[in-house]
This record gives structure tokens, sequence and C-alpha cells, in this order.
């Protein structure tokens, strides 16, 4: 190798890397799967130039990056904010034991990621190992459905964004801030991968600041450190009770309760596929994304069934500010004074601090913005890399940016000037059921794609032992995960099934994209004729991929650190 990465011009390209890798580096759909390889690849390459399986994408995010973009994309506005909207419904225990039970679902379900994702971490994975190792079409749903609950993310986060504006002042100049956001989404998202990594590691890590503070408020408050000093622990548990009884009495709307719940945990408890989404462009991807997956149980426990505790705690289920917003629907729903810990915040008279929290509160949602930005732009690349979008979204620049991508991304967030027309709280709810549904359909879509790899390891005699990481009860986790994502698809919207709760605009919201996925799987079908991959069948190795990412893990070398930059990127790493 000529020089060390240390000594050498990241940017220049090695003596004999256009020669020796190109064809790694311009794999396109048709030819991901093949049978040359370069003899002398492993000689010409240096470590950190070799890229296998990023299809054009640079791998130059780290362990922290990796660690905090997975952290960034989700944890928002429904952990902050929507979350009490459950409350009202399904009371304390229910919230909490909704989101127990459905983190149960996301355990493994992370699982399945986790065993694909480490093995075969190339662009848009699982997207596009869907219609490897399952079928064609399967991938063209997904990617299209995965697109759509990103883009739509955009102008959701942005709407929040307004409406949390409104904390400090009621008129706000919509189209003003949603341009402002645009230029801020397509500055980060314009850069190279690396600065959209340091950006986000900033802004996640406000996050991380702010849900510690509030589990923190959370603890010494309901033992006494209140301005009234009453220490009222597990209270509102007693009184006004746990659960609630639902549009309906009796045991049937508790269970209701505590279907909403679930619903809602849908919603807020993600986080394995924005993991993937980082794989192309990790620096050591089986490594970090091993790392990212495991993390993501104590993520799970901690913030989001954590944060369903402290949302319990905090506030009654019956307090009447969270009555106006999320029961009568008033028109100040959605703002930030519908945070259960900014209005227990107002409850105890407690000066500056709510400010304090709204402001984290807008750098969280911010946050979660710009990663939707990042991940719709890299799915809408990955679809393009296999002809299921237009091909020129797959350029890229020199920084290794799909600048067509992202401006199509960038596009989604004038979506936000819906608001002028209607209201914020509405045009939240529009975009909410929508991305709902999405989650849970990519997720079915991910489960199956795993059955069938982890039938093809059975068959083709792949030890699991050997594999980069090895999921726990499988293949029965990867069943209860099918299980449970289904149920919640055709779950979405339960209240509308009963008397007198039928409302068409919301049929459509909850169930659109259901409907969507599989038109969108038998078009793809009809029209290029795809092939089902027989279980046992598929193509793990994908031709030489597998053994071109191997060869790039081995001859990665990491740059030296100092002490402190090492002991630092040690924990994430």
């Amino acid at each position: 190798m000529s020089g060390s990465p240390e000594q050498r011009d990241e940017s220049a390209p090695a003596p004999g890397y256009d020669d020796a890798a190109a064809a790694v580096a311009r794999k396109s759909s048709n030819d991901i799967v093949h049978d040359e390889k370069p003899d002398h690849l492993e000689d010409a390459l240096p470590s950190e130039l070799v890229s296998a399986g990023s299809q054009h994408l640079q791998r130059r995010l780290g362990g922290k990056e990796v660690q905090l973009i997975a952290l960034g994309g989700a944890i928002g506005t429904s952990l902050f904010v929507q979350m009490g909207g459950a409350l009202p419904k399904g009371g304390p225990a229910g919230l909490f034991l909704g989101f127990c039970i459905y983190g149960t679902v996301m355990v493994c379900v992370n699982q399945c990621f986790a065993e694909m994702i480490t093995y075969m971490p190339i662009a848009s994975p699982f997207v596009r190992l869907s219609g490897f190792w399952v079928d064609d079409a399967l991938s063209f749903a997904m990617g299209w459905n995965y697109f759509f609950l990103m883009a739509f993310s955009i102008p959701y986060e942005i709407t929040a964004i307004i409406v949390l504006l409104t904390y400090w002042e009621e008129n706000i100049p919509i189209a003003a801030v949603t341009m402002v956001c645009l230029v801020i989404f397509g500055v980060l998202n314009g850069l190279a991968v690396k600065w959209f990594g340091v950006s986000e590691f900033y802004l996640s890590s406000f996050k991380i600041f702010l849900m510690l503070g509030l589990i923190m408020y959370t603890f010494v408050t309901m033992v006494g450190g209140n301005p009234s000093g009453h220490a009222y622990g597990f209270t509102y548990w007693n009184d006004p009770g746990a659960f609630v009884e639902h549009i309906v009495p009796g045991d049937l709307g508790r269970f209701l309760g505590l279907l909403s719940c679930m619903v809602q945990a849908s919603f807020t408890m993600v986080g394995p596929e924005f993991i993937s989404m980082a794989a192309p462009e990790a620096q050591q991807p089986r490594k970090l994304m091993k790392r990212a997956y495991e993390s993501f149980v104590w993520r799970l426990m901690f913030f989001f069934i954590g944060g369903a505790l402290c949302v319990g705690i905090v506030v009654p289920y019956n307090d009447p500010t969270l009555t106006k917003i999320y029961v009568e629907q008033s028109e100040e729903g959605g703002t930030g004074a519908a945070s259960p810990y900014v209005i227990s915040m107002s409850n105890f008279n407690i000066k500056v601090l709510p400010s304090i929290v709204n402001a984290l509160i807008l750098t969280s949602v911010l946050s979660a913005g710009n990663h939707c930005t990042f991940a719709a732009a890299r799915t809408v690349h990955g679809m393009a890399l296999d002809g299921k979008a237009p091909r020129f979204f797959a350029k890229c620049n020199k920084s290794g940016v799909p600048y067509y991508a992202v401006a199509l991304a960038l596009a989604f967030c004038l979506l936000a000037l819906l608001q002028l027309g209607d209201s914020s709280a509405t045009v939240l709810s529009w975009l909410v059921g929508i991305c709902t549904a999405s989650y849970v359909l990519n997720y079915i879509g991910t489960i199956v794609t795993y059955l069938h790899f982890y039938a093809a390891l059975q068959q083709q005699g792949v030890d699991r032992s050997t594999l980069p990481y090895r999921g726990r009860f499988q293949p029965y986790a990867a069943y209860w995960a099918l299980f449970g994502t289904i149920f919640m698809a055709l779950a979405l919207g339960y209240n509308l099934f009963i008397d007198g709760q039928w409302d068409t605009t919301l049929f459509i919201t909850s169930y659109g994209m259901v409907g969507f996925f599989p038109a969108a799987y038998l078009f793809w079908k009809l029209i290029k004729r795809t092939t089902y991959v027989r279980p046992g069948t598929a193509n793990i190795t994908l031709g030489e991929t597998k053994h071109d990412i191997d060869l790039y893990e081995t001859l990665f070398e990491p740059k030296k650190r100092g002490k402190v930059s090492a002991w630092f990127n040690g924990l994430f790493e």
C-alpha cells in the first residue's frame, strides 16, 4: 500500500484504484451478483478506499456517529410530546403495559435486522435484500413504502417545529419556517456524509441529555423535590386510576385503552431500520452495526419504556390540559404545552425550565427531520441502483452524496405548507396515520426476508455461529415479530369499527399505506414478471459481494487517535 491512511489525503485516489476496484464501486443492481473480481484488488486498494457494497457511497461514519444516527432517528416528537395523547386513552398502567408488550415485538424485529444487515451491509440493505432473497416485487413495495415513510416524516417534523414555536409566539410565519428548515436540511445533507454524521452526533446528543434530564426530573419530583414538597410517587396510578375505559365501558373499554397505547408504541418505538441505513457508509460495517443493534435493546428499555413509565407518573390521565388537547381536540393541541413534562412543570408553577425543555425538544425534532431527509435520500438512491427508481437518483458527487436523491427528499418539505389551509393538529394527524402503517409494513417485509435468509442458512449448511451477529430464539422470535406486526397493521384503525366512531379521512390515513403496499407488490410483479425465491434457495452471498466486504474489513486500518479520543470512541465502537 502507498502510505498509511493518516499520512495520505483521503480525497486522493490510491494508485491502481480506478483499475483495480472500480467494479466494486460501480456495481448496480444488474451486476451486484458477478463472477469476476480483480485478482490484484487486495494489493491495489488502501483500506479507506475499499467500499464493497456501498454503491458509490463512502464509508466515513465512525462508531459514535452510527450509534447516534440510530438514536437520532428513533427519538423525536412522539417520545416527548405525543406519548401524552395515549395517556387519557389507556391510563398510566395501560401506557406502560402497551409499550412493554410492543417492546417484545421490537426486540425480535431488531434481531432479524441485526443478523441480516451485519452479514450483508450493502446500500439500502433491508429493502434490497428482500429483492435478492424473497421477490423483487417485495423489494419494490418495501422501497417505495419506506421512502414515502421517511419523506412524509420530513413535513411532519417541520409541522412539529412550527407548533413547538407557538409556545412562545402564536403567530408563526409558516412559509418562512418551512423554508428555513428546507435550507438547514439541504445544507446538512448536501455536504459529505462525514459532516452529516458530525451534525447528527451533536443534535442527537441533545436528545440524550433531554431524555436523561426528564427522567431525572420525574424521579426528583415524585420523591418530593418539587415546589410543593409533596412526594406524590405513584399517586396518579391510584387516583384517578391505572387504567381507562376507552370508548366503551368495562373490560372491553380497558382493552381498547391498552390497544390504543400499543398503536402509539408502534409509532414511537422504532430504530432498527435507521441503523440499517447507515450500513453502507460505516467505516467497519459489521463491527459497528453489531454494536448498534446490541445497544438498541437497552435504548428500547431505557428511553421508550422508561419514557412511558415517566409520563404516567408526572401527570394524571384526566389532567385538564391533557383533556383539552387530546380528548376535546382543542386548537392548542400539538404545541409544546402538550408535552406531559411541560404540563407537569406548569402545574408546579416552575419558571424558566418549561422554556428550556421546549427549546431542547425543538432541537430533537430538528434532528429527526434531518435524519428523515438522510434516510429518504438513501432509500431512493438504493432503489435507483436496482432500477426501481429513475437511474439519475443513483448519481453521487465526489463526496459520495446522492444529490438528486437529496433534492427529491427536500421537495417533501413543502408539504408542511398544508398548514396554511388546515390546522397544524390536523396535518400532524394525517402524517402520523400514514407513517405508523408504513413502519409496521416494512417490519413485516423485513421479517419475511429474514425467514428466507434463515432457511437458506439451514439448507446450505451455514453454521449460524459463524455469523457476525446471531439472534436468539430464532426462528421463533421472527414468528412472534411477524404475528405482532401483522396484528398491529390490522389494528391501527381499531376505533373506526366501533358504533359511532367511523371517519372516512381517518380510515384513509390509517389504512391507505396498508392498501398501497400489496398494490405496489402486484404492480411490479405483473410488470416485471418477477420470480419468487423459494425458502432455502437464495444466493445469500450475492455473488462476490460478501467476499468483497470481508476483504474490506480485513484491510481496514483505523486512524490513530489520541488517548482521550480513543477512549471516547471506544465507548461506541
